[in-house]
């Protein structure tokens, strides 16, 4: 059964106070992701920014020590969520959240994420530019300082380093995306 709606807001975030407080830091970078959601949901159609802020309260579910099956957090937060019969488009976003696809090749999982949707949209874009513009522990970044550290926090050669390198350029253009679409609506990033 489902808590609240998990793809509400406040669903959401009780769904993540739940499991992330525990993990210190983790949790504080949950909390400030949502935050800068908001912050940046012009980027999306208005009907979605609810969809928005549930997704960056649950990207990073599936860190939960008592949810983690595959130990590769997009993946292990979407199978709760799809067992929380929670929307497909929500469990989709939490799988494929800040280039996901990127490092599943580097872990060996791809088939196993083949099997949720990949959005090409505002709102993925949306999702990745509010993850990748903040730090572990909250701190507001921009986008090559997060991506900076993430490097700096994993060594060369394990699979978030490779990913993350491989990702970056898909990353940047999806962050680079929110800030032309905040532009247009005359909204700051």
């Amino acid at each position: 059964m489902v808590p609240s709606r998990v793809d509400s807001p406040s669903g959401a975030a009780k769904l993540a106070e739940a499991f992330l407080p525990p993990l210190g830091n983790r949790w504080l970078h949950t909390q400030a992701v949502a935050e800068r959601a908001r912050q940046i949901a012009a980027a999306v159609p208005e009907d979605e920014r609810d969809l928005l802020e549930a997704a960056a309260w649950l990207h990073d579910l599936g860190y939960a020590t008592e949810l983690r099956a595959t130990g590769f957090h997009p993946l292990d937060g979407a199978r709760h969520l799809e067992s929380l019969d929670a929307p497909r488009r929500l469990v989709c976003l939490v799988a494929h959240h800040s280039g996901a696809t990127f490092e599943a090749e580097q872990r060996g999982l791809s088939a196993e994420l083949a099997t949720y949707e990949r959005e090409d949209s505002p709102l993925l874009d949306a999702l990745i530019c509010a993850d990748m513009t903040t730090g572990p522990a909250g701190e507001s970044f921009d986008f090559d300082t997060r991506i900076d550290e993430i490097l700096d926090r994993y060594a060369p050669g394990t699979e978030v380093h490779n990913a993350i390198s491989k990702a970056r350029p898909y990353l940047a253009a999806a962050t680079e995306r929110v800030r032309t679409r905040l532009e247009r609506a005359d909204q700051p990033m």
